[in-house]
């Protein structure tokens, strides 16, 4: 057995299961592992931004890491953007990133690099093995670091002689640690707050966000008047009809403060106090009200449903039934296609627990209002704002959930970051429609033009954010990497389109004109 070949055991061992691949010469004796040692599932990409956003989604779904394996530095440096969403989302994942040889690195060969410097903003935790007889061990301690609440990044940095020199054998699993708990007393000294404040307001970020968090929320907010709310960009949120509802913050800092309005009381769970997504000129980037008092009820690594239930416990709201959704089912549009006609024919299609993949970008309002009161399902928002995560992450929740129907939101623009997921997609067979809201621009871009006080912008500016020119095909793209699509103009086609993508396995695409 040599150190790959152990490493793959020790991963299996611990119950990492799927690998998603880029590969390059470092990484062949790890390839050549996934055939000698049985129980890993290697999913090949074609962009190493597609590798670690679909490991991003996996981790989303199932709670607990997917393995990317990654070519030297320029791999690693090609999946950051969405190894950066990944860490704002608190997902599990384990990288891990072929090198040189220990002894060949001396001679400073073309894809050397500074593969430490890459990794180790998006790592939480990172080590470079330094011999094929501690490979194994250094995965066992890789998946504990990921499994570390709320969700780590754990980045293993392999050389390729650790890889093919001989190993003693596969390292036994280590414990993986709980949630810590909160400490004793604090949910009755919130209690207590709550019961003084006027408006109050509680903001859940994590797992919390789940039907089992919500449910104890739902029975504070009935007993004491809180308002229940959550992050712009939530990792995961259960929503829909039978769970309770929650109220997400606003993207733009002033829309932030005025929808905080008067709230004298911010008690956060697995969250932080919100602050403006970018600095500008004249507007805040703290948004918490001066007059509002803050407290932490759980950190993220604190278990937020616990800290939830003793809180109701503490507020006497353990037996009061929670509010939950009513199923309200809107009609479909007819006539001109936009974001809301699109949002009504996806509220009344969406099937029940359902996956909804978000970076519709701008055109994401009203298709997340109207579908707040469809069928019940998860919603997987741009966590990072580094933008083309959607279609990798929903390759991912796809790979972690074969059941469920994965429905992605896109914007034009952020999709062509990444839109050789598609071909993933159709390699694997995955059960994914996705919705390419085609309005030709980067349309947030020419809202922020004027919000930072840049002007209006002339045709040299206008120019790099436009992306009509010349328009972009999204049916050819995706029929080239292997997806049936079709386009819609109207509400009435949309309609058709989406009903039929819907009813169907495998992947579609739908490339609204708008």
């Amino acid at each position: 057995m040599n150190g790959a070949e152990s490493l793959v055991r020790t991963l299996t061992d611990c119950g990492v299961d799927t690998c998603f691949a880029n590969p390059g010469t470092s990484e062949m004796h790890f390839v050549a592992a996934l055939d000698s040692v049985p129980g890993m599932r290697p999913i090949l990409c074609l962009f190493e931004g597609v590798v670690t956003g679909a490991a991003d989604g996996y981790g989303r779904i199932l709670e607990k890491p997917a393995v990317t394996l990654l070519h030297l530095g320029p791999g690693m440096g090609n999946g950051l953007a969405n190894l950066h969403n990944a860490r704002r989302a608190g997902t599990p994942l384990i990288n891990v990133v072929g090198d040189h040889a220990t002894y060949h690195l001396q001679y400073d060969a073309p894809l050397t690099s500074d593969l430490e410097g890459f990794a180790r903003p998006v790592s939480h935790w990172m080590k470079t093995s330094k011999s094929s007889k501690t490979v194994a061990g250094d995965g066992a301690l890789a998946v504990q670091a990921a499994m570390r609440a709320p969700g780590q990044i754990a980045t293993l940095l392999l050389p390729a002689d650790t890889a093919w020199d001989e190993a003693t054998g596969p390292a036994r699993p280590l414990t993986i640690a709980a949630p810590a708990q909160i400490a004793d007393g604090l949910a009755g000294i919130v209690a207590d707050k709550l019961r003084t404040a006027e408006r109050p307001a509680i903001l859940i970020r994590g797992k919390a966000l789940q039907a089992e968090g919500l449910e104890h929320a739902s029975r504070i907010a009935a007993k004491t008047g809180a308002r229940i709310l959550c992050d712009t960009f939530a990792p995961r949120l259960r929503r829909g009809a039978g769970v309770p509802a929650v109220e997400r913050l606003p993207y733009f800092a002033e829309q932030i403060v005025d929808f905080l309005g008067e709230t004298d009381l911010l008690i956060l769970v697995g969250s932080t106090a919100p602050v403006s997504f970018f600095a500008y000129p004249d507007k805040p980037s703290d948004c918490v009200p001066e007059k509002c008092d803050v407290m932490h009820l759980a950190h993220p690594h604190e278990d937020g449903v616990q800290a939830l239930e003793e809180l109701a416990e503490a507020t006497g709201a353990s037996g009061v039934k929670p509010t939950l959704v009513a199923l309200a089912l809107p009609d479909f549009a007819t006539g001109q296609l936009g974001q809301s006609s699109i949002g009504q024919a996806l509220a009344r299609l969406l099937p029940d627990n359902a996956v909804i993949v978000d970076e519709a970008a701008t055109n994401g309002l009203a298709p997340g209002f109207l579908t707040a009161t469809a069928k019940p399902h998860d919603h997987l928002a741009l966590t990072g704002g580094s933008i083309g995560m959607g279609l990798p992450v929903a390759v991912g929740a796809a790979v972690a959930a074969p059941d469920r129907k994965v429905v992605c939101l896109h914007g034009d623009g952020g999709a062509m970051y990444t839109l050789q997921s598609l071909w993933t997609m159709a390699r694997e067979n995955l059960d994914v429609t996705t919705v390419i809201f085609a309005n030709r621009s980067y349309a947030i871009l020419n809202i922020e033009l004027g919000r930072v006080g840049a002007g209006v912008g002339g045709p040299k500016a206008l120019s790099t954010l436009d992306i009509g020119n010349p328009n972009l095909n999204w049916v050819s793209l995706a029929e080239g990497m292997g997806v049936e699509a079709t386009a819609a103009r109207t509400a009435e086609e949309f309609n058709v389109q989406l009903e039929s993508a819907l009813a169907t396995q495998g992947p579609r695409l739908i490339e609204a004109i708008l």
